[in-house]
């Protein structure tokens, strides 16, 4: 794709939606920002300058412009309302779309993740190039507002237009890690690699879903082998930030089943520790924080906290204000976890659970807390503590009643209170 779009600007140099969509797919990445980086910094300001240079230019065009302008400055619901106010009058408009909609995602908004697909799925017909994706994209919103059964219907409609459709599998990932469906999991992703595999976007994330069922069976030895044998080679030879956390959050969920990881913090350290500063979604920097503690790199748990420090208190817009609202606390919780205080990580976090959606993911990305506070509350040494992580495996059971994991984490709570 990138060598695609070089020869499209190459071609025209002043076509301002072939910056509109190599600027926007760099931008939603999240793997780097203006602020850090000067040539996209530059790349951006001179799609500005030609748009003012084009009297020419849609209305439509413009917003494309100005909704990339504010997604870089930091303005992420200021953005979105700019793609939609573009999918009013061209509800066909798949990069509007695909943009409101990763941003959604990006915010953990749910609701608009699926229904800014809703909203223009009608005036998308069967015929249209681009309408399998389309119902595969609303496939997902449906999962991740826990309509499991019309997603899965949904994300099979998706896959019999087109079965190289790597999202709607994602989708099906999801509904059978919600589900505990593991095992149809696990034979789904073995049947249907021919085609997921060949989606390089998707595929290292897919990946990580596999071994996400291993970890809940307890199977950690399978578990680590797709861990060692696909996510980490697919995220060191992609540097995508979607990889980069899937790493990240697979070798920490391990680690908290008790499982030794040896020295693989290393490798998953080098991928990340360019991206101490970026600060472009909380979700992101409590992946790349998860990195340095597991490695040990203790000056680089300061560099970063102090570098939060000092972009809460002087920059501005979304991300900065969820910083302040959750991500400061859930920070500390890890440090304090990492230093085996297990009190005060339950003390940091359960405040804020409620709010933990808003530093983006899906539920299952976002599961890695749940199950980081209870393993803390459980390893506290407050009784009411251990009270509270039977509450949530209570919570956690009549949500998902077949998760073997739950099971294994209230055998312990239930040997501690002696119940």
């Amino acid at each position: 794709m990138t060598g695609t779009l070089n020869k499209m600007l190459v071609a025209d140099p002043d076509f301002v939606m072939g910056h509109v969509v190599r600027n926007g797919l760099e931008l939603l990445g999240t793997g780097s920002n203006i602020r850090l980086c000067s040539r996209l910094q530059d790349d951006v300001s001179r799609m500005v300058k030609l748009s003012s240079m084009q009297p020419s230019l849609t209305q439509r065009e413009q917003k494309h412009v100005a909704a990339l302008v504010a997604w870089s400055n930091g303005e992420m619901k200021q953005a979105s309302n700019v793609w939609e106010d573009i999918l009013v009058d061209h509800p066909n408009d798949v990069l509007a779309l695909k943009f409101a909609y990763d941003n959604y995602f990006y915010l953990g908004n749910s609701n608009q993740i699926r229904d800014c697909v809703a909203r223009v799925l009608p005036m998308w017909k069967p015929t249209m190039h681009l309408y399998g994706y389309i119902v595969s994209m609303h496939s997902f919103g449906l999962e991740e507002t826990n309509l499991y059964s019309e997603a899965e219907n949904a994300a099979r409609t998706a896959l019999s237009i087109n079965p190289k459709d790597g999202w709607a599998t994602h989708t099906l990932c999801h509904v059978m890690e919600m589900m505990g469906r593991q095992h149809e999991g696990i034979y789904m992703l073995e049947k249907t690699g021919q085609y997921w595999q060949t989606c390089g976007m998707l595929a290292c994330h897919n990946f990580w879903h596999w071994a996400l069922y291993y970890i809940e069976l307890g199977d950690y030895e399978t578990a680590l082998s797709l861990f060692d044998e696909e996510v980490t080679k697919r995220a060191i030879s992609s540097g995508a930030m979607l990889d980069i956390v899937d790493i990240c959050s697979l070798l920490y969920r391990l680690q908290l089943e008790g499982v030794s990881v040896e020295d693989r913090w290393e490798k998953v350290y080098d991928v990340c520790k360019s991206h101490l500063h970026d600060h472009i979604l909380t979700f992101n920097d409590m992946h790349i924080l998860i990195s340095c503690l597991g490695a040990g790199q203790k000056q680089a748990v300061k560099e970063m906290m102090d570098s939060i420090e000092v972009f809460v208190r002087e920059s501005k817009g979304t991300n900065r204000d969820i910083t302040a609202e959750v991500g400061s606390q859930l920070f500390q919780a890890f440090i304090a976890y990492n230093d085996e205080d297990y009190s005060k990580v339950v003390d940091l976090i359960n405040p804020v659970r409620s709010k933990i959606i808003k530093i983006g993911g899906s539920h299952a990305q976002r599961d890695l807390i749940n199950q980081f506070l209870i393993q803390a509350a459980i390893k506290s040494n407050k009784k009411t503590h251990h009270n509270l992580a039977r509450a949530l495996l209570n919570e956690r059971k009549l949500l998902k009643p077949s998760s073997p994991l739950t099971d294994r984490l209230t055998d312990k709570v239930m040997q501690i209170l002696g119940d």
